[in-house]
């Protein structure tokens, strides 16, 4: 349905992030390596980032393809953070192709990017979302109850819609924090920092595949996954 990233750590340019990997979320926009559902991803592409100076996220979306945005690959290598969310999207068909469609969502204070799909009709009330995609009706509920209610409301609307794929990923600037319930996501941890994305960028050996159904959360002090699934052992 969609690729998604996040960087957390030393600041590094949105080139080095999503441009230049030799699989990176550009490549991954027409050539996806793992991708169970869909085969591109060309109904727009996000990314957003803290910038110094700045209280909150700032975000570039557009609904055209990656590749097909050279304004961004001109500016993406002195635009520099250490903490980026990032997505291209293959949209659910039957859901509008529009710029607020894409992910990164945003309250103003958190980044969020769903990869998979849900009926909305199984989707709790919350406050205005920026578009009536099903990405962003479950990115108000994550922001309506809180950023820490994430695994929480993965486990609800999957009881609500067992068919439900429902894979998150959101920052607050310090963090990450992400879920895998029905597609892939895998982890990277280097010097200078940690990589979660749907897919790895590259064949470096040191990335790990993270198992369905767990709740990973990523700070400055280090990687921690918790099942979502209680039945599981840790």
């Amino acid at each position: 349905m969609c690729r998604h990233l996040a960087w957390l750590g030393r600041p590094r340019s949105l080139a080095d992030l999503v441009l230049e990997p030799p699989s990176s979320l550009l490549v991954q926009s027409w050539a996806p390596r793992r991708q169970r559902h869909g085969t591109i991803n060309a109904d727009g592409w996000g990314v957003g980032f803290w910038a110094p100076g700045h209280d909150g996220p700032v975000r570039w979306r557009s609904s055209r393809p990656m590749w097909g945005d050279p304004s961004f690959a001109s500016v993406a290598p002195v635009l520099r953070s250490g903490c980026v969310v990032a997505a291209v999207r293959s949209a659910t068909v039957g859901m509008p192709l529009e710029e607020s469609a894409v992910a990164p969502f945003t309250d103003g204070r958190v980044l969020l990017s769903h990869n998979g799909r849900v009926a909305r009709a199984a989707l709790p009330p919350a406050r205005t979302a920026e578009s009536t995609v099903d990405s962003a009706l479950l990115a108000a509920l994550v922001f309506d109850r809180g950023l820490d209610t994430l695994g929480d409301v993965v486990r609800e609307v999957g009881a609500r819609d067992p068919a439900a794929r429902l894979n998150l990923l959101a920052a607050d600037g310090t963090r990450l924090l992400a879920t895998t319930w029905g597609d892939t996501l895998s982890v990277l941890v280097t010097p200078d920092g940690t990589a979660l994305a749907s897919e790895p960028w590259d064949d470096d050996p040191a990335w790990s595949d993270v198992p369905d159904r767990h709740l990973v959360e990523v700070t400055p002090d280090g990687v921690s996954l918790t099942p979502l699934d209680r039945r599981e052992p840790v």
